[in-house]
């Protein structure tokens, strides 16, 4: 990956400001996992987070940046040979960071929303411990 468009500051991991536009397209159409997920449980969670986030020359589903966390809600693209390698480096890079990340599928979320948010708070307290 090119790493000179990515942006440093001080406040945020470094981005690629050209994934910013495509960010606020995902926004706008967030897959019915990524919708239930945000709308069930992160979207009034008790820590910011935010939705189709710039990391790198990434686009993650969810950051919370008090806790480092990613949560990644992977389709079927994820489970081919190359999605696999892909999502392989790109979590060793997102952790890189100290960014903890994690990752359900469709239809974990669809199916079992209650257990992903039960994974989640688990992950949560282990990490504060």
């Amino acid at each position: 990956m090119n790493r000179e468009n990515l942006l440093n500051t001080d406040f945020h991991l470094p981005y690629n400001p050209q994934l910013v536009e495509r960010a606020k397209e995902f926004r706008k159409n967030m897959t019915p996992a990524e919708k239930l997920l945000w709308n069930h449980y992160l979207r009034k969670f008790k820590y910011r987070v935010l939705r189709q986030r710039p990391i790198d020359n990434f686009i993650v589903d969810f950051y919370c940046a008090e806790l480092r966390l990613v949560i990644e809600v992977d389709g079927d693209s994820h489970f081919t040979d190359d999605g696999k390698i892909y999502d392989l480096e790109r979590t060793a890079k997102l952790e890189c960071y100290g960014l903890n990340v994690m990752r359900f599928n469709n239809n974990e979320v669809l199916n079992n929303i209650e257990g992903v948010c039960h994974e989640i708070e688990e992950a949560i307290a282990l990490r504060s411990e």
